[in-house]
């Protein structure tokens, strides 16, 4: 066992050494796709993580509790609260006007909240630049800051009235931008908008004849409970109108934000999974071909089936180990610099992912290197010593169909249907492989088609921070897509070029020129990028209208993107080919003999 333990070993560190392009190719492919999945497992963590630490921070509520009163009745009403057994702190109730505020041509609905310059015991907004509030000034979310590019200094119209934009701050009492519930006084229909702060002797002047509204921050010696402290039974008639909103629903809310944009990216990433396989395939494929004869010298010597496949399985394994590691933490790190969807918290997520992004990573690293190693390596392993050690090509399979089709077609394609003629497999792979990219390219088409859905914010629209994470998702995908394409397309043709060695040589001995011979191998490649780019389109096109949307992109946008990826195809494999078929034929048969 030892024996076998250290063969494994030796033969491992080897194949890292000598073939060092091949498992840089392996560990991109693998890579990448794990990365993808990573930045959509990630996307939930950047807002719970900060979150946490905005409330750490900021001594953010329990529970944030509004009346559905105005006024002193909405004092009233709120007073005993603060004495309920299990609230141990409590700030507030602090006013509240639901106005608009305009800065520069754009108005905007904005909640404001009236607070003086005592730091309370719950609820502490952090000012993040600037200062806090004072009197004719006016304090900022910063998510909201951002929507709306300004900038310290600003002046802004808050009900009619001149403010100096004196700070940016953030919050744990509320969902960050649009959602932070505004609503007219008295009513429940809550819509999009923005959160201010102001000095308390201000909202006054600032709300005129507007009823004033209040909010409540708690703090409960359990904070599970939530709105169970003030209405156990959950329908008591007393509290109808009121809102409660607990600090879980809040992060909910916050987190909503990234709703699409995750699921592009978990669902990108399972597409190119199906890519990274695709790669990984023709990679192991090709580097298969290439040690029959060491499969032949094991088997010689004693190696079971059981021995053959570990060697080959150790090695895409330890690389997909090491990929995982590799895509875990570009996406963990990435992710941020991309979405930056934390920018209404203080802090970030960390350096360190959770064990589950780590768990889930790693072990969808391993299932691509074992789904695309897994055929290749048994059937290597099932290969008989002679034929092994003989290291002689494939015989094709007789097909009269075939033969009947192809007898009266030009050389050069007749080169290339019998190539995928004798390899079906990777004629299939080739397929799948321009099947998901195209699908990623028309999925981004078909949102780009889509009617701008803007927020609407009561008297200006502005552009919605969901729609432009979820577009920039799926690019992210599609771009990962492209790269992986092309990394899968170079592949392919070199494993073609590795596999087809003696057939083309014997063809040019029969008369083909080298052109003819790169040029069929290159066809080889494009027959089946054609029914990939048919079928990716429609699948692109459906599986983002699945989700959302409901128009389709134009017939010119599908059009050119179909010709496009098959140019790209025959460009990528055209020059290689060409390049492959030019070695002497002497040599190529000269190598098949000895």
């Amino acid at each position: 066992m030892a024996g076998r333990l250290l063969l494994v070993c030796r033969l491992l560190m080897r194949d890292l050494r000598r073939h060092r392009t091949e498992t840089v190719l392996l560990l991109v492919a693998i890579t990448a796709a794990t990365a993808t999945l990573t930045l959509g497992l990630t996307l939930n963590e950047l807002v719970t993580r900060p979150y946490e630490r905005t409330r750490a921070a900021t001594a953010g509520p329990d529970l944030v509790v509004e009346t559905g009163f105005t006024g002193p009745r909405a004092l009233d009403a709120l007073a005993p609260l603060t004495t309920l057994p299990g609230v141990s702190e409590h700030s507030g109730p602090y006013p509240l006007a639901f106005l608009a505020l305009t800065v520069r041509d754009t108005t905007v609905r904005v909640i404001v909240e009236g607070r003086d310059g005592t730091p309370a015991a719950v609820n502490r907004p952090a000012v993040t630049d600037g200062t806090w509030v004072r009197p004719d000034g006016v304090v900022v979310e910063r998510t909201f800051a951002d929507a709306l590019g300004m900038r310290l200094g600003d002046t802004v119209r808050v009900g009619g009235h001149p403010l100096h934009v004196t700070g940016f701050a953030v919050t744990a009492a509320r969902p960050v931008y649009p959602q932070v519930h505004w609503h007219l006084p008295g009513s429940n229909l809550v819509e999009k908008g923005g959160l201010v702060w102001v000095d308390g002797r201000d909202i006054a002047a600032l709300a005129g004849d507007q009823p004033r509204s209040y909010t409540l921050n708690l703090r409960l010696t359990d904070p599970a409970a939530g709105a169970d402290i003030v209405d156990p039974s959950g329908g008591n008639p007393r509290f109808r109108g009121w809102s409660f909103r607990s600090a879980q629903d809040i992060a909910n809310s916050s987190g909503r934000q990234n709703g699409q944009a995750e699921t592009a990216l978990v669902v990108g990433s399972w597409l190119l999974t199906g890519l990274a396989v695709v790669g990984v395939a023709g990679i192991v494929a090709g580097r298969v071909i290439a040690r029959r004869r060491r499969v032949g010298l094991l088997k010689a010597v004693g190696a079971g089936p059981a021995v053959i496949a570990a060697v080959h399985l150790v090695e895409y394994l330890v690389i997909a180990l090491a990929a995982a590691g590799a895509g875990l933490a570009t996406g963990w790190l990435a992710a941020p610099l991309l979405f930056r969807p934390s920018a209404g918290f203080v802090g970030s997520a960390g350096l360190d992912p959770p064990l589950r992004v780590v768990v889930t990573a790693t072990a969808f690293a391993l299932a691509i290197a074992v789904a695309a190693t897994l055929g290749p390596v048994v059937r290597a392993a099932a290969t008989s010593t002679t034929h092994a050690l003989a290291d002689a090509p494939t015989p094709p399979r007789r097909r009269r169909w075939a033969i009947r089709l192809s007898r009266r077609l030009p050389t050069a394609l007749l080169i290339g249907v019998r190539v995928n003629a004798r390899r079906p497999h990777r004629a299939r792979l080739v397929t799948v492989n321009t099947l998901i990219t195209t699908a990623a390219l028309a999925a981004v088409l078909t949102i780009l088609a889509q009617d701008d859905d803007p927020l609407n914010l009561g008297y200006s629209e502005l552009p919605d921070p969901r729609n432009e994470r979820t577009l920039q998702a799926m690019v992210i995908v599609a771009g990962v897509a492209c790269f992986l394409a092309l990394l899968n397309t170079i592949v392919s043709t070199w494993t073609a070029v590795l596999d087809t060695r003696h057939p083309l040589a014997v063809a040019r001995a029969l008369g083909a020129t080298p052109v003819q011979a790169g040029v069929g191998l290159a066809v080889a490649q494009l027959l089946p990028a054609v029914p990939g780019v048919a079928a990716g389109i429609p699948l692109g096109i459906g599986l983002y209208l699945f989700f959302d949307g409901e128009r389709y992109p134009p017939a010119a946008w599908t059009l050119s993107t179909a010709f496009g990826v098959l140019l790209a195809v025959a460009l990528v494999t055209a020059i290689p080919a060409v390049a492959a078929a030019r070695r002497p034929v002497a040599d190529t048969l000269r190598s098949a003999v000895t």
